[in-house]
Order: C-alpha cells, then sequence, then structure tokens
C-alpha cells in the first residue's frame, strides 16, 4: 500500500523536494480513490497530450508526466484502493490478481490509447472529405473505430503488465519491455499500423534520431517509457520514508529516485552520444554523376481521377519536368534522374502510347524518368475503367466476376529517353480500405468501395520487395506510399540498395500533421538502413533525405514545383539495417531477464 505522507511516528513522511514529494503523493492517493469516470477521463486526456512528442510537434518533454500517470493508473487498478508502488506482486503473485484489478487496468490503457490515437490520427478524416458525396458518411466510424482499435493494444499492454507488476522501479522496465511488444504487435497483426509508434519521441532532433540504426524504432519504444516513466516514477517511490528510520535507512529508501532520475539521464547520454559519433558534420558525400530532380504537381485530390483532367494532369507533369528548382526552363539540362510522385498520370500509361511518346520526347538520352503509375494484368479480353461508374451485382455476381477481372497494380516504374519501360516494382503492403476491402467482392456488393474506388481493389505485388537495377543509380529499391511506415520491412532481398525512392501521395490528407508524420517516419527509416530516400509526393513533403535522416532539400506541403538535388552516398550499415528486429527481442530478453532475476534474489 502506498504509504501517505505527514502524520506521527511510522507513518510514512516525503524527504528530499517536498513540494514535489507532497504532490506527487498526493496524485497517487487522487488516482487510488478516483471513480471509474474520472480514471478514464484521466487516462483519454494523458494519451491525448501524449500525441504531441510526436511529428511536428516533438514535445517529448510531456511525457514526463503523462507515462508516469499510466504507471500510477496501473498502480491503483486495485479497487480496494491499495496501490502496489513496488512493495507487493510480481511475477510469481499474477494469481493474486482478481480480474476487477485487471479490467481496471485495461480500461485505464485503453483509454490512454484512445486519446492517443483520436489525436494522433485525427487527420484520416480528411480521406473522406475528398469525395464527401460518396464518403463523408463514413467520416465518424473512421475517426473513433479506427482509433478504438488500436487503443486495444495498449489496453491488452496495460492488462499484461498488471499481471506481471514487479517490485519497484523493475515495473517500469517491465512496462517498457511490454510496450515494446505491443507495438511490434501493431506493427504486424492485420497487415499492421506502425504510425506513431512511441518510439519516435526519441528521434528529434537528429543527434538522437541516430540510435534508430542502433536499436531500430521498437527498441527506442522500450526506451522512450524508461526515459519518460522513471523520473517522476522514481520520486514517488523513493520520496517516502518512516519518521523514525535512522539516517542510513533514510539513505538508502532514497536511492530508488537518484537511481530512475540517473537511469533516465544515462539513456539520454547514451543515445547522443551515438549520435554525435554517428552523425558526421556537415553535408554527406554525394554519388558521382547523379543528378535528381523532384517534381510535386500539387494536384488536388478531387480533380486527381477526373476523366476532363488527365490530360491537364499529364501535362502539367510533363512541364515542371522542364523547370529547374528556381522557375527558368532547362529542358534537364544536367538533370539525369526525374522522379514523379505515387500514381502521377491518372491513367494506365503502359495502355497509353502517346503518353509514353511523350515521355520519350520530355526525356534527353541517357535520362530516366522513375514515376509511380497504375498498370494492369489481363485475365480476360475486357478491359473494366477504373474510374467509370458502378454497376451493382449480387453477391453471386461478384464473386463470379472476380476471377475475369484483371488484376490492377500501384507500380514504380522507371523509363528511358524512348519512352521504354525499364523496370518496375509492384506494391506489396496495400492500404486496408484504401486501396483494397477485406472481403472485396462481398462488400462491394452491398455497395461499399474503397477510397481509390478501383473495381476489385488493386492487387499485391510479390515478397520480397526486389532491388531495381536503373542505369546511372546505385541499387535502388521502391517504397509506395506508406509502406515507408514499416521497419525493418524496407529491405527484403538480399541485395543491399543504395538508394530509395519512395513515391507517395498525402493529397488525401490536406494540410494536417498526418504528412508530417508520415515525412518524420520517412527520415527515420533512412536513418535505419543507412540508405538516402528520394520522395517526391503529390502535394508535399516531397524531399532529399540522406541516409542519417537530415534533410538535403524539401517542397513543402500544397507548394507545386520542383527541387533540383545531388544523391547523397549510402552511409556504413549500421547495426539495425543489418540485424533488423533480433536487437529489439535480444533487448526485451536482457531486461526481462534481469528484471526476473533481480526480483529473484531479493525473495
Amino acid at each position: 500500500m502506498i504509504d501517505s505522507p505527514g502524520g506521527s511516528s511510522g507513518t510514512a513522511q516525503p524527504v528530499g523536494p517536498a513540494p514535489i514529494a507532497n504532490g506527487l503523493s498526493g496524485i497517487v492517493r487522487f488516482l487510488a480513490g478516483a471513480s471509474d469516470v474520472q480514471r478514464a477521463a484521466i487516462a483519454f486526456a494523458a494519451g491525448a497530450v501524449s500525441t504531441l512528442a510526436m511529428a511536428p510537434f516533438f514535445l517529448s518533454p510531456v511525457l514526463l508526466v503523462t507515462f508516469p500517470l499510466l504507471v500510477w493508473l496501473i498502480d491503483t487498478s486495485d479497487r480496494s484502493g491499495q496501490a502496489v508502488a513496488g512493495r507487493k506482486g510480481g511475477l510469481y503473485r499474477w494469481r493474486e490478481f482478481d480480474s476487477d484489478t485487471l479490467a481496471r487496468a485495461g480500461i485505464a490503457g485503453w483509454f490512454f490509447g484512445l486519446g492517443y490515437f483520436i489525436f494522433g490520427l485525427f487527420w484520416v478524416g480528411e480521406a473522406f472529405l475528398v469525395e464527401a458525396e460518396m464518403f463523408a458518411w463514413l467520416l465518424p466510424a473512421a475517426v473513433t473505430m479506427l482509433p478504438a482499435g488500436l487503443a486495444l493494444f495498449f489496453s491488452a499492454a496495460a492488462i499484461a503488465a498488471r499481471a506481471l507488476w514487479l517490485p519497484g522501479l523493475r515495473r517500469v522496465v517491465l512496462l517498457a519491455v511490454i510496450f515494446g511488444i505491443e507495438e511490434w504487435l501493431r506493427g504486424h497483426v492485420f497487415t499492421g499500423l506502425p504510425w506513431n509508434t512511441l518510439g519516435y519521441a526519441l528521434t528529434s532532433p537528429a543527434v538522437l534520431m541516430q540510435s534508430a540504426g542502433l536499436v531500430g524504432i521498437y527498441g527506442l519504444t522500450i526506451l522512450s517509457v524508461l526515459v519518460f516513466a522513471l523520473p517522476l516514477v522514481a520520486l514517488s517511490d523513493g520520496t517516502k520514508r518512516k519518521a523514525d528510520d535512522r539516517p542510513s535507512d533514510q539513505k538508502v529508501r532514497f536511492a530508488p529516485a537518484y537511481a530512475g532520475i540517473l537511469a533516465s539521464v544515462g539513456i539520454i547520454a547514451a543515445l547522443v552520444g551515438y549520435g554525435l559519433w554517428r552523425l558526421p558534420p556537415g553535408q554527406t558525400p554525394a554519388v558521382d554523376g547523379v543528378r535528381i530532380r523532384i517534381v510535386q504537381p500539387s494536384v488536388p485530390q478531387r480533380d486527381k481521377w477526373r476523366r476532363e483532367k488527365q490530360r491537364e494532369i499529364f501535362d502539367l507533369h510533363l512541364a515542371l519536368s522542364r523547370q529547374a528548382t528556381n522557375g527558368d526552363i532547362d529542358d534537364l539540362a544536367g538533370i539525369t534522374h526525374v522522379v514523379w510522385p505515387e500514381a502521377a498520370m491518372p491513367f494506365l500509361p503502359l495502355e497509353a502510347p502517346e503518353a509514353l511518346q511523350a515521355i520519350g520526347d520530355l526525356l534527353p538520352d541517357g535520362v530516366v524518368l522513375l514515376t509511380g503509375a497504375l498498370r494492369i494484368e489481363r485475365h480476360s479480353n475486357s478491359l473494366p475503367d477504373p474510374t467509370a461508374p458502378r454497376h451493382s451485382e449480387t453477391v453471386s455476381e461478384a464473386t463470379q466476376n472476380q476471377a475475369q477481372r484483371p488484376d490492377f497494380y500501384n507500380s514504380l516504374m522507371a523509363f528511358d529517353s524512348e519512352g521504354r519501360l525499364l523496370t518496375l516494382y509492384d506494391k506489396i503492403h496495400l492500404v486496408p480500405f484504401g486501396e483494397y476491402l477485406p472481403f472485396q467482392s462481398f462488400l462491394e456488393s452491398i455497395g461499399l468501395q474503397q477510397l481509390t474506388r478501383v473495381r476489385g481493389g488493386f492487387a499485391a505485388g510479390h515478397a520480397p520487395r526486389p532491388t531495381l537495377q536503373v542505369p546511372g543509380m546505385p541499387p535502388l529499391l521502391g517504397l509506395v506510399c506508406y509502406e515507408a511506415i514499416f521497419p525493418a520491412a524496407v529491405v527484403q532481398g538480399s541485395e543491399r540498395p543504395g538508394v530509395i525512392v519512395n513515391v507517395t501521395n498525402d493529397g488525401w490528407f490536406g494540410n494536417t500533421t498526418g504528412p508530417r508524420q508520415h515525412f518524420h517516419m520517412a527520415k527515420v527509416r533512412a536513418v535505419e538502413e543507412g540508405v538516402p530516400i528520394i520522395r517526391s509526393a503529390n502535394n508535399g513533403i516531397s524531399a532529399m533525405i540522406d541516409p542519417y535522416g537530415r534533410t538535403v532539400t524539401r517542397i513543402d506541403l500544397d507548394q507545386r514545383g520542383v527541387a533540383d538535388t545531388v544523391l547523397p552516398a549510402a552511409a556504413p550499415p549500421p547495426l539495425y539495417g543489418q540485424a533488423g528486429d533480433s536487437i529489439f527481442m535480444w533487448l526485451c530478453i536482457v531486461l526481462l531477464a534481469g528484471s526476473a532475476m533481480t526480483s529473484l534474489s531479493r525473495r
């Protein structure tokens, strides 16, 4: 039970910074006696505030308050008002916790996650307003059900943590490991959505970001919980003593406060030290003979797939490609590669000879166009138009016709100065409800469709993701849209790439935090792999990112233009780029084993 401050001999009194000690004790006492509604509101607010630690705000110090609140909510989940505070419970006593205690811990975790994901993913609703007449009715469900579902991962983590709660600061270590595992699961289960993984709290500024190349974003999740939860939890645990304790006993009881704060500071110091060692001064050396032109057309998403806009949009890409960063027309003088965004041409270019001829006319000899584009593989003589209006089908008709439909792919293609296709990559990781529907045939038969409105949905490419050979480029890896948010799944083949090309279209999400978060996650992927990323987005943020996550050049949101840039050389492969998530798994094992052995030694 948490000892209360004040009182006569035998009761607990604060030592050290009295105002802080009294305040923390008061918070824990309040949480222990709070109603279920109050606990839910506090957890929700803490989760909502925690989103400020993510891009584009990077106000990570807020977690110094919100993470301890989550620890104390789990501490006080026993309805009797008792709080663990490290005095009882643990790995070998989990059967003592009844279902009500675990449920209260799970509810606290769920509301924390609900606040975190509602405020972190609110921008998803923007996509349903692009064609509001068709999709706006789904907006309330999208902005509530997705966060509610993702919050179940936080709830499960809180339940698991409470069931295995360890004494003292070891419970913070346990919580950190469990949240690391939970975030890994969130990135993999049901196709995965590792958006705003907690580890991103330790990826700004660039010197901190370098540790992503050491332990990956899931390893940084563990370190984030430790760094931000330990100080106040340690003060809360360590600033209590009995009034009749001898001075030597007081010193021992106060040690956890120092230990927790020093551990937090030590982790930050180690991360900064590694970053300073890893991060080179000045600009990264450039690859000889390569100069890139990144094109950002900033086409309004509502106009993107209108038939009457097809030629206008294609001509816009051609015109932008002929002009330099300053707006002067140079017809690609000195440029070796042009990069257009995802699905840049609102038609099937491989089925449009005139478009291929125009691409050939655009490119001088030796210049290569890398562009996002749609393609089709036919399975019958019919060629349905992906932008055409739908007709009604019964369930049986939809199932029967599925075998007759061609496959559409969302691809990255390379064209030469003759308009010939050199190589391509088909997107592997598709967006649920954006590029395909689960139970596609059935849901289409009752009138539902994914946001892209391609009948039958897109087909996924084949893993492993291939390394492409493009003239004049180092070995190239293609990523389409949100494939850049998946750590450890970027490089899937045996050949290490020298550059990653990420084409995307964040025009669905407006001028919100979503595109900025997406851009930041791409920067972290560059650090994890030690490879530069060329990013072309329809409406931003387009950029050249060096292998240390630094922006060489960029075009901001809602700006139309181009950026001419050199290609930074790849860095020596970092540890995470070589070993992947095995680093994270070993970190979990070491921390859990250390906590378990310490617990055994004190029994």
